[in-house]
């Protein structure tokens, strides 16, 4: 290794602090924990098997794991050994996850014991791959722990940094990997994050309420957080007073959230924020998708000014803005980060004034750039020459700060116009008995689409009340087009990945 920085991307930053700190808590959740010298043993241990087993440089291996320890074992290991490592999101379908494993050429994959029939499927569509069970025995697999306690848990010689190759979630057709051929140095968004977390791994201690398998919890909360000495809580299922309950338990300092969990929190009753000590809390990030202005005033308000957000994904990308700069600009995103070149183009693919919505495009990096895996057509249809975009639609005021206003996937059209549901979200969400709501265009033979809100209210809520309250509140926020026409009220949960986002798609599903 040459570097500092190559060493930490083959994850030897655990190995680091395994040597400085060996008996401090890395990990703890509800599935077990470790220490730093047992985490980087095992991810040795694991990685030792690999080898053992005939992967070389450049193969692929998977993880289909729970919030869980080895779920990181099963990560730094690989990571040491040049492999190119996919997490895959336990929540899909048998079928789903053995698309990926196969789509992105695993060789091995660690799955969570209760995965059994997820277990069975890739056995029985890809007898050829090494299936390891984490948690307990699984039919058609090797036990986890057994296969890898007779390897060497010393460190790699020579370690060889390996890649993660991530997948969308794939609300139109199948998810798509985000490929590179070689490693992107790293990006502004990555660099700032850890400059405003300014960890200390004497005493702070972080908690991961996403799912490890995502790319923003397992990049901007708990590998930041071992890289830097510090411990981290994985949470198993995200639960509003469950968070504060452990925030409070363990003194956490740091973590990453999502908008919905901040309007979750926030609409808990005040004599329940208010009974656990969340003074020790020093640093909030928060992306992966918008969030209502008056929700994040209300949480800065409440915590301070000590919530960061950035605007990146898998794909690449990249702006950053703190408490400070949002107060001034509020709903912004941020600036484009140094380095970052961004381009917001009409239907046509030209440019758009200032204050112009439009679609958001980012310069592709020169090295690292992307490409979706074993998909040309996908990869040409996210670039416009040396321009890639995510599909949000938004726009740049004349300070240089970006705004979303939704994403081109989710547009309603009405009558030939553009709707964006996000900004109709925001001002219904607004309402005290408004606990999640999906705006979405449904059939409608005059205009095309039409506006409908699909509302899950909070316990003890008047229907036709709120429905009054809602359509007088949309009378005066929103302009005439952009007002629904109708309003349901669903008792069953609204759908969302379990990164918190709403999946507008199978809403609109319903619909269609």
């Amino acid at each position: 290794m040459q570097t500092l920085e190559e060493y930490i991307s083959a994850g030897m930053g655990i190995a680091f602090h395994a040597k400085m700190l060996p008996t401090k808590k890395a990990v703890i959740s509800e599935h077990g924990e470790r220490t730093f010298h047992e985490l980087n043993a095992n991810s040795n241990k694991y990685a030792n098997f690999l080898l053992k087993q005939g992967l070389r440089h450049g193969d692929a291996v998977a993880i289909v794991c729970k919030n869980r320890p080895e779920f990181l074992e099963a990560l730094y290991g690989p990571l040491r050994i040049g492999l190119r490592i996919t997490p895959i999101n336990w929540h899909l379908t048998p079928d789903e996850v053995t698309y990926i494993v196969e789509n992105c050429e695993a060789k091995a994959v660690v799955c969570d014991s209760i995965l059994q029939e997820t277990i069975s499927e890739i056995k029985a569509k890809l007898p050829e791959v090494i299936i390891l069970s984490a948690g307990g025995k699984a039919k058609n697999a090797l036990l986890y722990d057994d296969a890898i306690a007779p390897e060497d848990d010393a460190n790699i010689e020579n370690p060889i940094a390996g890649k993660s190759m991530l997948y969308t979630s794939g609300t139109t057709g199948r998810p798509k990997g985000v490929f590179r051929k070689e490693n992107p140095p790293l990006s502004m968004t990555e660099k700032l994050t850890s400059e405003s977390a300014n960890f200390n791994p004497e005493t702070d201690f972080s908690i991961c309420p996403g799912p490890a398998y995502h790319a923003a919890p397992l990049g901007l909360n708990i590998s930041i957080s071992l890289m830097a000495g510090v411990g981290v809580y994985l949470m198993d299922k995200w639960d509003a007073e469950k968070m504060l309950h452990l925030i409070d338990k363990y003194k956490c300092t740091h973590t990453h959230m999502v908008a919905t969990m901040f309007h979750r929190i926030l609409r808990l009753p005040e004599e329940v924020r208010s009974s656990y000590d969340l003074s020790s809390m020093k640093w909030i990030l928060h992306g992966a998708a918008p969030c209502p202005v008056e929700v994040k005033r209300a949480i800065i308000e409440w915590f301070g000014p000590i919530v960061f957000e950035y605007y990146a994904a898998t794909e690449g990308g990249g702006c950053f803005i703190d408490s400070k700069e949002w107060l001034l600009k509020p709903g912004s995103v941020g600036k484009a980060n140094e380095g970052v070149e961004v381009k917001i183009l009409d239907e046509e693919d030209q440019e758009v004034k200032e204050g112009m919505e439009g679609t958001i495009y980012f310069k592709a990096p020169e090295t690292g750039r992307f490409e979706y895996y074993k998909a040309k057509e996908k990869t040409s249809g996210a670039y416009r020459g040396d321009y890639f975009t995510m599909g949000d639609i938004g726009y740049r005021d004349s300070d240089g700060y970006y705004f979303l206003t939704g994403r081109s996937a989710d547009t309603i059209i009405s009558g030939g116009t553009n709707i964006y549901p996000q900004e109709i979200d925001d001002v219904l969400l607004a309402h005290q008995s408004v606990a999640e709501v999906c705006c979405i265009g449904v059939p409608n033979e005059e205009w095309g689409e039409e506006v409908k809100a699909v509302i899950n209210l909070e316990s003890g809520s008047d229907e036709d009340v709120v429905r009054k309250e809602l359509v007088k509140l949309a009378e005066e926020k929103l302009s005439g087009f952009k007002k629904p026409k109708t309003y349901e009220f669903w008792t069953e949960e609204l759908p969302r990945l379990p990164t918190g986002k709403i999946q507008r798609n199978l809403v609109k599903k319903r619909f269609w």
